[in-house]
């Protein structure tokens, strides 16, 4: 999960690392090597923050232009799926980075800048809902396009590699606990109540990050796309629950029926393989959350624990709010709840089930 922020940093003299940084000595050689665009390896300077081992800087061109530099670091990142991805997706019309040069053995791309303002700085009242139809017409030009055997299949064994994050991550490390053989087996059976629904699902492209840190606001073709290099073919409510259950933002549950029925009705116009019904289409779309928000915890969880990154304790809040509100409408997941609450050394809870 690449979790990413474009910032302004306008500062043209901002230190962007230790004057030991190798990769970026490197970096600046071969921006220094580009005949087109013309660029000014010095002013490169920090342009996001990011969950992995990516970087990204801003650097100056000729008058006011500006450019993003990727720095993915061989071995633990791989620059091609990001290639391959921002071709596949710039060809359906959405609006994604360009790529004006590679140097994949090095790991390094310079892209166009798609500015400084994300969807989670623009937000509020008054924007919402532009903002949002924007994001959903967008999702659904892209997965129109969707076919088969072009990206990794979202299927069984990764969406289970990513819920045991969970109990591995979020329970295991997070909360210090061990499951007894019998807590273990009743989550495991939720579990497959999820997968089998997940991959019962029409398969379209997936971004995987479909939210508003990834979203850029542009005046034209908005909104911009990024961090799009884990993107696969799988269950068409994935990147709407991203986007409408973001771990970063919350809508009232009134609004985001109203955004997910308004998605479903462009959906079925367009021809996407929606179900007729919205009823059991929101129902993907809860089962899809809590699998998701399950996985964000496992990985919140992991990025404090593993790799000493404390900004994400902060949503883990929301994210198990979501978790728990979805699982208590359905009769199936009520075990998931009852596994919360005990880890959690909560009471009973009382809720309507479908």
């Amino acid at each position: 999960m690449g979790i990413r922020t474009f910032n302004s940093i306008p500062a043209r003299s901002m230190p962007t690392s230790n004057p030991s940084d190798l990769r970026l000595i490197q970096l600046k050689h071969w921006l220094g090597t580009l005949a087109e665009p013309v660029l000014n390896p010095d002013s490169l300077r920090p342009a996001s923050a990011d969950a992995s081992f990516r970087r990204y800087f801003r650097v100056d061109g000729v008058g006011n232009a500006t450019y993003i530099v990727m720095d993915a670091p061989p071995p633990q990142e791989d620059v091609r799926p990001f290639i391959h991805v921002a071709d596949l997706f710039g060809k359906t019309g959405v609006s994604v980075p360009q790529i004006l040069a590679q140097d994949v053995e090095q790991g390094f791309l310079l892209l166009s800048d798609l500015g400084n303002t994300t969807y989670l700085h623009q937000l509020n009242a008054d924007t919402a809902h532009q903002l949002y139809l924007d994001a959903i017409d967008s999702l659904v030009l892209l997965q129109v396009h969707s076919q088969p055997g072009v990206l990794p299949e979202y299927d069984r064994a990764m969406l289970m590699r990513e819920l045991q994050l969970f109990p591995e991550w979020y329970i295991g490390k997070h909360l210090g606990v061990t499951l007894t053989a019998e807590q273990q087996a009743s989550l495991d059976k939720v579990f497959d109540v999820l997968l089998a629904n997940n991959l019962a699902q029409p398969q379209v492209y997936v971004h995987r990050d479909y939210h508003s840190r990834n979203l850029m606001v542009l005046s034209k073709g908005n909104p911009g796309i990024l961090d799009f290099q884990d993107a696969v073919y799988g269950p068409i409510t994935y990147d709407l629950v991203s986007l409408l259950r973001d771990a970063y933002i919350q809508w009232d549950e009134e609004m985001v029926l109203d955004w997910a029925i308004r998605y479903w009705e462009r959906a079925r116009r367009a021809g996407l393989p929606v179900s007729p019904d919205i009823d059991a289409f929101y129902r993907d779309f809860e089962f899809m959350g809590v699998q998701r928000h399950l996985k964000v915890l496992g990985i919140f969880a992991r990025l404090y624990h593993r790799d000493g990154k404390d900004g994400y304790l902060k949503d883990l809040p929301l994210v198990m709010e979501y978790t728990r509100k979805a699982a208590a409408r359905y009769r199936e997941l009520i075990p998931l709840i009852r596994l919360l609450d005990v880890l959690e050394e909560r009471g009973p809870r009382v809720g309507y089930t479908f």
